[in-house]
């Protein structure tokens, strides 16, 4: 666990780069044949890390309803984010994987409800919820790199 949680923290770090390097608006912007923008890439994988992790272990996630009720699967893009919102969302991508490191070596994560996920994966603990979990990250990933792309016609 300590090297996938690892792995999540670099990820976390270029997804921070992203919203470091890329401007307030292009974060906003959907480019012609897509159906989301950056920032919600970035504000999604956020949110599901909490969900497979926190949710599914029956412990509250530690974002608030109303982002994750925005951010979450099923999801579109509703609002262009603020200069506030990306502050507050790079320390979110930071705290909320060393808070799991933290909750995970106190034994908080003693049980968890199986998924199915879209990808016809079973997650059936933790463990397997943060393998699943850098899959995920990584596919968005690629999605802010193909949409960085688009925006730059």
């Amino acid at each position: 666990m300590e090297t996938i949680l690892q792995i999540t923290a670099a990820t976390r770090e270029l997804y921070i780069k992203f919203l470091n390097d890329i401007s307030l608006e292009d974060l906003g912007k959907i480019p012609t044949g897509f159906n989301n923008n950056i920032w919600w890439n970035i504000a999604h994988v956020a949110v599901t890390q909490q969900l497979l992790v926190y949710g599914l272990s029956g412990l509250e996630p530690h974002m608030s309803k109303s982002f994750i009720d925005t951010y979450r699967k099923g999801t579109a893009p509703v609002n262009a984010p603020t200069l506030e919102d990306v502050g507050l969302l790079k320390a979110a991508l930071k705290e909320l994987i060393v808070r799991t490191k933290e909750d995970y070596h106190k034994g908080l994560f003693s049980s968890y409800t199986p998924y199915l996920t879209s990808a016809g994966v079973t997650l059936n603990n933790v463990s397997d919820a943060m393998a699943f979990n850098l899959v995920h990250e990584g596919i968005h990933i690629g999605s802010i790199i193909a949409l960085k792309k688009a925006l730059k016609g």
